[in-house]
């Protein structure tokens, strides 16, 4: 089934470091853009992390130092790489809660403003879980009816998570969800917003939802001792608890998320 798309939606798909969002870097980038009237564009490239692969990690992507010592560093990229999703809705496989914050940590690092909130994410692994249950290769192959060659080569990987978004469409088209209040909808719809809707886990106000918005709309921390209180009563009767996550080891979009708040509450 083609994409019913008002904006392009780019699948992408990176190898890193590892999986720290914090601290980890990107080795490598694939971009694949569809664009509405059915085109595709391809970016791909090889980065410098500027920290060593640990050996573990490359045995499994398959990238050691010496592939990426000539690559550009992220920062000598990222304007070019903002560009190519100037306007961007974003897909992925696992990438609402991996990739895309991975790739924000990465642009907030260099200092180039990508507003990631302003788009729709597709996490097709997501939509595969909550129908299926299993992971990219055998996403792949039930929906695809074909074996994924190379996985954890980011472009492989990211042309097989376009196939199976569009397979997934075709095969659920007609399927009815039952929410947790017992609603019945067909969310596996070729309409971005239902299906961004349906593959977020949950109602994140950053991306690894240490911040999240309650059933009445108010952001509330996810985490630690104040977790499921309004964030704006915690910075009034806990002053320093801001200054503890912004010192801390927390991902950069959670601090400049919590910063807005802590700003937004000064013109209340």
């Amino acid at each position: 089934m083609k994409l019913n798309l008002k904006n392009p939606l780019v699948f992408l798909d990176l190898e890193t470091t590892g999986i720290n969002i914090v601290t980890d870097r990107i080795v490598e980038i694939a971009f694949l853009k569809i664009n509405p009237d059915g085109t595709e564009e391809e970016k791909e490239m090889r980065i410098n992390p500027e920290m060593s692969i640990p050996e573990h990690v490359s045995l499994i992507h398959g990238i050691y130092d010496e592939d990426v010592k000539d690559s550009p560093t992220f920062k000598e990229v990222a304007k070019s790489l903002a560009k190519f999703l100037e306007g961007c809705d974003l897909a992925g496989f696992n990438s609402n809660r991996f990739d895309i914050p991975l790739l924000a940590e990465e642009f907030l690092r260099v200092g180039v403003d990508v507003d990631f909130k302003k788009r729709k994410f597709i996490d097709v692994q997501a939509i595969f879980h909550k129908m299926e249950k299993r992971t990219l290769a055998a996403a792949y192959k039930f929906y695809c009816q074909q074996e994924l060659i190379d996985a954890h080569s980011a472009m492989a990987d990211t042309k097989a998570t376009y196939e199976v978004l569009k397979s997934q469409l075709d095969l659920y088209e007609e399927v009815e969800h039952q929410d947790n209040k017992g609603v019945k909808t067909k969310p596996i719809q070729n309409d971005v917003n239902k299906l961004s809707d349906f593959s977020s886990y949950d109602r994140n106000v950053d991306f690894v939802g240490r911040i999240v918005y309650d059933e009445n709309g108010v952001e509330v921390f996810n985490f630690g001792k104040n977790k499921g209180i309004p964030v704006e009563k915690v910075l009034r009767e806990q002053p320093g608890y801001f200054g503890w996550i912004i010192n801390s080891e927390f991902p950069l979009y959670t601090k400049k998320v919590l910063t807005a708040i802590k700003l937004r509450m000064k013109d209340i």
